[in-house]
């Protein structure tokens, strides 16, 4: 396989882990989304969709770049949020959302999903961390590898 065709599974393969791993934290686990949390899936979804693209549009490079980049976004929206749930630094004020599977005529009883708190860590990472390390590194592949000519 040449580096494009690497670089296209990449583009694939990540946003897709990535966003399996956070449905199944949410219904496997009860880890319900923040605000910020639905932030980072979008670039995710979008790179998802760009990186099949690649496979069918020309030229692939473009398309499995722009996945690529995609995919970094969402990292770095994961990097500012980490950030926000280790008190580095304040997230925006109403970051808060109700969980899911509530009663919609009974907010009173709906608990929030707090941005500022990470609901769990490995290793002292959240997982909004971990989507930094992950999207950044693979997504920064994704590009060079796009971007590599012999």
């Amino acid at each position: 396989m040449d580096n494009v065709g690497k670089a296209r599974t990449l583009a694939v393969l990540i946003p897709a882990a990535l966003l399996g791993g956070a449905y199944v934290s949410q219904y496997g686990f009860g880890l319900f989304p923040c605000e910020m949390c639905w932030w980072q899936r979008y670039p995710h979804f979008a790179a998802l969709a760009l990186g099949l693209v690649a496979y069918v549009a020309k030229p692939p490079q473009v398309w499995t770049a722009l996945a690529g980049l995609a995919i970094i976004t969402s990292g770095l929206i994961g990097g500012f949020h980490a950030g926000v749930e280790y008190h580095w630094w304040e997230g925006i004020t109403a970051c808060s959302r109700p969980g899911a599977g509530i009663d919609i005529t009974n907010f009173a009883d709906a608990p929030l999903i707090r941005c500022d708190a990470a609901p769990w860590s490995l290793f002292g990472i959240s997982l909004a961390g971990f989507n930094f390390l992950i999207s950044c590194l693979g997504g920064a592949a994704v590009v060079a590898l796009a971007a590599y000519r012999k």
